[in-house]
This record gives structure tokens, C-alpha cells and sequence, in this order.
């Protein structure tokens, strides 16, 4: 493909009135500045609002797991037909794309979907996604959809994922936007609201853990303002919002897969030693365990940490943890080859 890949995630505080209602305004100044997007790039929109669209129709809706649900089902050809009719003076045409965790989890099921949307780019039509809410198993869910957004854009080789939200950016202590961020760390996490909106399920303490993970991967990142003037297209030229740096990244498609994409099941501790040769491309022997803290099969994914419970990196296992612990003396026993294991 010639055009680069731009993922855009818009919330639904961002997309929604006061009284939580889909804003048609807004839905037309999006449409207007994505159909310019689109003439340079393959474009996935990664939209919420579904719940909001539908939960009036809901009789004295609470919020509860099965209210969402059907509010969901309700909202989502709702929301479908508004972003419709809005492209249409544009000439460009939409698909629906409802994801679950589950399509990332085997990598199968997720080559099936990145095929899907090449063909969808081919015909120049723009894949709307959503986690599809109406089915998904509650243990299974995307935390939110800025989770969604980072799946598909790690997943796909995006160059840019663009995180859409009711406020201009990630502000400082003086209430301003911080223009760049080269690392997001702690003093950068204690910069977040630690609320949500009344209609989403993120905030910003996801936008920066899902940015965090995209610009490890390689991914340029902006955090920026829907409702800003032409905020989209200045976000796009990095002219809007707060820009997450991307690190150098050069590992495969797959091990990006491995790393963002894939379900992981299990956990297990390592001592230093083990995590120094991790940290050096070598294999993950026995020798190295200090405990299994969440089991898992033979061929899932895991979680690797040290002695103090940071995440070292994440690996496809070649035994089970049962065998694991049948064969503790077995130093040499290998539990994951380097080429399986990404360090985050």
C-alpha cells in the first residue's frame, strides 16, 4: 500500500452534547476533516458513542453491564447512520467493524481482520470500529477504546495514532498543554485526571498507557482537542495537542503482534540474572524462575517481571507452567526462545 495508515480515536465526551446525546455538529466537522485525511492515507476510525446514542431509549437506564449492552445494540446503526450521512457529501462510504478482544488474542483471526480492511482501503471505504459491546464476555472486554485504537494501529503499522478527547491535550500543573513528550513516566502519569466522563470509560491516565505502548512499538502518538478548530487535521501535522514521541523500533510484525495484540494468560518471576539476559535477546531458561504467580498453557502468552514487579517483558511459552514446576531442577529446561519473547 502507498498510503500510510492513521488511526483516529474519538471519544464519546468528545463526539457527544452536554445531555450525552451524538453532537451532529461535531460529527460533520469530523467527517469534513477526515475525508481530507483520506486523500493521503488509509484511514480507521475508532469511534465511541454508541451507548450514548441508544441509552435513551433504554427505560431508566443505570448503567448496569446488560443496560450497555443494549443500549449498544441500539446505538451502534445509529451512530452508523449519522457518520454516513455525513461522509456522503464527500463521496466516501463506511463499514462497520465490531471488535473483540479475542480477534487480536490468535493471530489467525487477526491477519483475517487486517485483510479485511486492506481490502475495505483498496475500495476507498473507511473501516469504523468499535469493541462490540452487545457480545463481549466482561473479562474478555477492551479496557476502552483508546486500547482498541493502539491494538489496530501497532497491529496494522501505523505511522500515527491520533487519541481525540474533550480537552486540548495532556496539561501541565498550570492548566496548559505540554506541546511534546519524550518519555511518559511517572511525573508524566501524576500530570492525568484520574476521572472519566460520565459517557466514556477512559481518561487520560489510559490515553498515556496506551500512548506509552504505541510509541515503544514506533508509533508517533498525539493526544489532542476534538473540538478544537480543525483539531484533527492540525493534530495530523503536529500542530494541535501533545505529541508522544516514538522510540526506535525494529522488531517484526508478529513480535509487535506478541506484544500489544496478544491475549496474555499467565505471569511468572524472574531474578536479575534472568531479567539481564532477557534484556540481552537470550532465552528464558529454568534456572532463571523465581515463581509462578499466574498460570498458563503451553503456547500462550505471558507476562515476565522481576523481583520487584516490573513488567520485563512478555513471551509465547514453549511448556506449560505445570511442567515448569514437575521440573524446577531442570535449569536447563528452555520456557520461552528469545525469538518469542518482546521486551517492553
Amino acid at each position: 500500500m502507498t498510503k500510510s495508515i492513521l488511526v483516529l480515536k474519538l471519544g464519546s465526551a468528545s463526539i457527544t452534547t452536554s445531555k450525552g446525546e451524538i453532537d451532529e455538529a461535531i460529527i460533520a466537522d469530523i467527517t469534513r476533516q477526515v475525508a481530507e485525511l483520506a486523500l493521503n492515507h488509509h484511514l480507521i476510525l475508532v469511534s465511541s458513542g454508541a451507548v450514548a446514542a441508544g441509552k435513551k431509549y433504554i427505560k431508566n437506564y443505570k448503567g448496569k453491564i446488560s443496560e450497555r449492552k443494549a443500549a449498544a445494540s441500539i446505538g451502534n446503526p445509529l451512530l452508523l447512520s449519522t457518520y454516513s450521512k455525513h461522509f456522503k457529501p464527500y463521496n466516501i462510504s463506511i463499514a462497520q467493524s465490531l471488535c473483540e478482544r479475542q480477534h487480536f488474542s490468535h493471530r489467525t483471526q487477526f491477519l483475517q481482520l487486517k485483510e479485511t480492511y486492506e481490502e475495505l482501503w483498496k475500495n476507498g471505504v473507511i473501516p469504523i470500529a468499535n469493541e462490540n459491546d452487545v457480545v463481549s464476555n466482561l473479562e474478555l472486554k477492551f479496557s476502552d477504546n483508546d486500547e482498541l485504537a493502539t491494538l489496530l494501529g501497532v497491529g496494522f503499522g501505523a505511522s500515527l495514532i491520533l487519541l481525540g478527547t474533550s480537552v486540548p491535550g495532556v496539561l501541565d500543573k498550570e492548566g496548559k498543554v505540554i506541546d511534546k513528550i519524550e518519555s511518559i513516566n511517572n511525573e508524566v502519569f501524576s500530570l492525568a485526571n484520574k476521572n472519566t466522563s460520565e459517557v466514556g470509560l477512559g481518561g487520560m491516565i489510559s490515553k498515556l498507557t496506551f500512548a506509552n505502548l504505541a510509541s515503544t512499538m514506533g508509533i508517533k502518538v498525539v493526544i489532542f482537542g476534538v473540538r478544537t478548530p480543525d483539531g484533527i487535521l492540525k493534530a495530523a501535522k503536529g500542530e494541535s495537542g501533545t505529541i508522544c514521541t516514538p522510540k526506535n523500533c525494529s522488531i517484526s510484525a508478529r513480535n509487535k503482534w506478541l506484544a500489544s495484540g496478544s491475549l496474555v494468560t499467565g505471569r511468572l518471576m524472574v531474578d536479575a540474572g534472568a531479567s539481564e539476559a532477557i534484556r540481552k535477546r537470550k532465552s528464558l531458561l529454568a534456572v532463571g524462575v523465581k515463581s509462578i504467580e499466574v498460570d498458563f498453557a503451553n503456547g500462550e502468552i505471558f507476562e515476565i517481571i522481576d523481583e520487584q514487579n516490573n513488567i520485563v517483558a512478555v513471551a509465547q511459552a514453549k511448556v506449560s507452567s505445570n511442567t515448569i514446576s514437575k521440573n524446577a531442577k531442570q535449569h536447563n529446561l528452555e520456557i520461552a526462545n528469545a525469538s518469542d519473547i518482546v521486551i517492553l
